[in-house]
Protein backbone atom coordinates (compact mmCIF):
# COMPACT_ATOMS: atom_id res chain seq x y z
CA UNK A 1 0.00 0.00 0.00
CA UNK A 2 1.44 3.50 -1.11
CA UNK A 3 1.66 6.43 1.15
CA UNK A 4 -2.02 8.05 -0.83
CA UNK A 5 -4.00 5.05 -0.48
CA UNK A 6 -3.21 5.16 3.18
CA UNK A 7 -5.94 5.86 5.60
CA UNK A 8 -5.78 9.48 7.11
CA UNK A 9 -4.78 8.36 10.99
CA UNK A 10 -4.24 11.60 11.49
CA UNK A 11 -7.89 13.12 11.57
CA UNK A 12 -9.12 14.07 14.94
CA UNK A 13 -12.64 12.29 15.87
CA UNK A 14 -15.96 13.44 14.32
CA UNK A 15 -17.10 15.84 17.24
CA UNK A 16 -20.69 13.94 17.13
CA UNK A 17 -18.92 11.04 17.71
CA UNK A 18 -17.33 12.46 20.63
CA UNK A 19 -20.38 13.33 22.28
CA UNK A 20 -22.19 10.58 21.80
CA UNK A 21 -19.48 8.82 23.36
CA UNK A 22 -18.39 10.48 26.27
CA UNK A 23 -21.30 13.07 26.99
CA UNK A 24 -22.86 11.00 30.14
CA UNK A 25 -19.35 10.64 31.37
CA UNK A 26 -18.25 13.56 31.41
CA UNK A 27 -21.73 15.15 32.96
CA UNK A 28 -21.21 12.30 36.06
CA UNK A 29 -17.24 13.53 36.13
CA UNK A 30 -18.68 17.20 36.21
CA UNK A 31 -21.64 16.00 38.83
CA UNK A 32 -18.94 14.75 40.96
CA UNK A 33 -17.53 18.22 41.10
CA UNK A 34 -20.04 20.42 42.06
CA UNK A 35 -22.67 18.39 43.63
CA UNK A 36 -25.40 20.20 41.61
CA UNK A 37 -27.09 18.47 38.72
CA UNK A 38 -27.87 22.08 36.55
CA UNK A 39 -24.85 23.36 36.83
CA UNK A 40 -23.23 19.69 35.97
CA UNK A 41 -24.64 20.16 32.55
CA UNK A 42 -23.41 23.42 32.34
CA UNK A 43 -20.38 22.61 33.16
CA UNK A 44 -20.53 19.49 30.94
CA UNK A 45 -21.95 21.64 27.99
CA UNK A 46 -19.02 24.31 28.51
CA UNK A 47 -16.50 21.29 28.40
CA UNK A 48 -17.86 20.01 24.92
CA UNK A 49 -17.39 23.64 23.55
CA UNK A 50 -13.74 23.41 24.62
CA UNK A 51 -13.34 20.48 22.91
CA UNK A 52 -15.04 21.38 19.76
CA UNK A 53 -12.88 24.57 19.64
CA UNK A 54 -9.84 22.51 20.25
CA UNK A 55 -10.22 19.57 18.23
CA UNK A 56 -8.66 20.05 15.17
CA UNK A 57 -5.52 20.60 17.37
CA UNK A 58 -5.70 17.59 18.98
CA UNK A 59 -2.72 15.23 17.81
CA UNK A 60 -3.21 12.19 19.34
CA UNK A 61 -0.21 12.67 21.72
CA UNK A 62 -2.44 11.34 24.78
CA UNK A 63 -5.42 8.79 24.11
CA UNK A 64 -8.53 10.53 23.41
CA UNK A 65 -10.40 9.87 26.56
CA UNK A 66 -7.46 10.82 28.27
CA UNK A 67 -7.50 14.10 26.50
CA UNK A 68 -11.22 15.22 27.02
CA UNK A 69 -11.04 14.11 31.06
CA UNK A 70 -8.45 16.56 31.42
CA UNK A 71 -10.52 19.40 29.29
CA UNK A 72 -13.34 18.98 31.65
CA UNK A 73 -11.37 18.47 34.64
CA UNK A 74 -9.90 21.99 33.84
CA UNK A 75 -13.25 23.25 32.85
CA UNK A 76 -14.47 22.12 36.55
CA UNK A 77 -11.79 23.44 38.37
CA UNK A 78 -12.02 26.54 36.93
CA UNK A 79 -15.53 26.99 37.22
CA UNK A 80 -14.70 26.45 41.07
CA UNK A 81 -12.17 28.93 41.48
CA UNK A 82 -14.30 31.18 39.52
CA UNK A 83 -16.65 30.88 42.20
CA UNK A 84 -14.76 30.21 44.99
CA UNK A 85 -17.01 28.34 46.98
CA UNK A 86 -17.46 24.92 48.58
CA UNK A 87 -19.98 23.08 46.30
CA UNK A 88 -22.43 21.02 49.17
CA UNK A 89 -25.24 21.62 47.95
CA UNK A 90 -27.74 18.98 47.15
CA UNK A 91 -28.78 17.50 44.19
CA UNK A 92 -31.39 19.17 42.30
CA UNK A 93 -34.92 17.03 41.57
CA UNK A 94 -33.82 17.05 38.06
CA UNK A 95 -31.38 14.69 38.81
CA UNK A 96 -33.57 12.71 41.02
CA UNK A 97 -35.91 12.28 37.97
CA UNK A 98 -33.29 10.73 36.34
CA UNK A 99 -32.72 8.23 38.56
CA UNK A 100 -37.05 7.56 38.75
CA UNK A 101 -36.81 4.49 36.87
CA UNK A 102 -34.44 2.69 39.22
CA UNK A 103 -35.59 1.23 42.56
CA UNK A 104 -35.88 4.39 45.14
CA UNK A 105 -33.57 2.58 47.73
CA UNK A 106 -31.05 2.95 44.64
CA UNK A 107 -31.37 6.23 43.77
CA UNK A 108 -31.01 7.61 47.85
CA UNK A 109 -27.61 5.65 47.65
CA UNK A 110 -26.61 7.41 44.28
CA UNK A 111 -28.09 11.28 45.49
CA UNK A 112 -26.33 9.86 48.60
CA UNK A 113 -22.90 9.38 47.20
CA UNK A 114 -22.73 12.54 44.89
CA UNK A 115 -23.38 14.18 48.03
CA UNK A 116 -20.27 12.80 49.86
CA UNK A 117 -18.24 12.98 46.67
CA UNK A 118 -19.29 17.09 46.44
CA UNK A 119 -17.77 17.27 49.61
CA UNK A 120 -14.40 16.12 49.34
CA UNK A 121 -11.41 17.81 47.91
CA UNK A 122 -10.83 19.17 44.34
CA UNK A 123 -8.32 16.32 43.52
CA UNK A 124 -10.25 13.41 45.71
CA UNK A 125 -13.20 14.20 43.93
CA UNK A 126 -11.36 14.16 40.30
CA UNK A 127 -10.23 10.40 41.40
CA UNK A 128 -13.12 9.13 42.84
CA UNK A 129 -15.28 10.22 40.01
CA UNK A 130 -13.00 8.62 37.64
CA UNK A 131 -12.69 5.39 39.61
CA UNK A 132 -16.77 5.32 39.37
CA UNK A 133 -16.13 5.56 35.52
CA UNK A 134 -13.92 2.43 35.17
CA UNK A 135 -11.19 4.42 34.16
CA UNK A 136 -8.10 2.37 34.47
CA UNK A 137 -5.77 3.30 37.24
CA UNK A 138 -3.08 3.65 34.52
CA UNK A 139 -5.02 6.05 33.46
CA UNK A 140 -6.00 7.95 36.02
CA UNK A 141 -2.48 7.85 37.30
CA UNK A 142 -1.55 9.70 34.20
CA UNK A 143 -4.52 12.78 34.66
CA UNK A 144 -4.01 13.33 37.84
CA UNK A 145 -0.33 13.27 37.61
CA UNK A 146 0.94 10.58 40.39
CA UNK A 147 2.60 6.81 40.48
CA UNK A 148 0.05 4.69 40.54
CA UNK A 149 0.99 3.65 43.82
CA UNK A 150 0.27 6.54 45.49
CA UNK A 151 -2.92 6.66 43.15
CA UNK A 152 -4.04 3.36 45.07
CA UNK A 153 -3.14 4.76 48.78
CA UNK A 154 -5.18 7.83 47.34
CA UNK A 155 -8.26 5.86 46.49
CA UNK A 156 -8.42 4.21 49.85
CA UNK A 157 -7.93 7.31 51.82
CA UNK A 158 -10.85 8.11 49.86
CA UNK A 159 -12.61 5.41 50.46
CA UNK A 160 -12.38 5.50 53.60
CA UNK A 161 -13.67 9.28 53.50
CA UNK A 162 -16.33 8.62 51.89
CA UNK A 163 -17.18 5.50 54.25
CA UNK A 164 -17.47 8.31 57.13
CA UNK A 165 -19.26 10.76 55.24
CA UNK A 166 -21.66 8.79 54.03
CA UNK A 167 -22.33 7.04 57.60
CA UNK A 168 -23.36 10.71 58.47
CA UNK A 169 -26.74 10.28 56.40
CA UNK A 170 -27.54 7.03 57.87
Amino acid sequence: MNEKNRPDTSSPPSFDNLHDRFAARILKLCLGYTGDYAQAQDLTQETFIRVWQQLPSFRGHAQLNTWLYRIAINTCLNHLRQTKRRPAEPLLPQYEEQLADRPDTHAETVQQLYRCISQLAEIDRLIISLVLDEQPYAEIAQIVGVSEGNLRVKIHRIKQQLTKLYQRYD
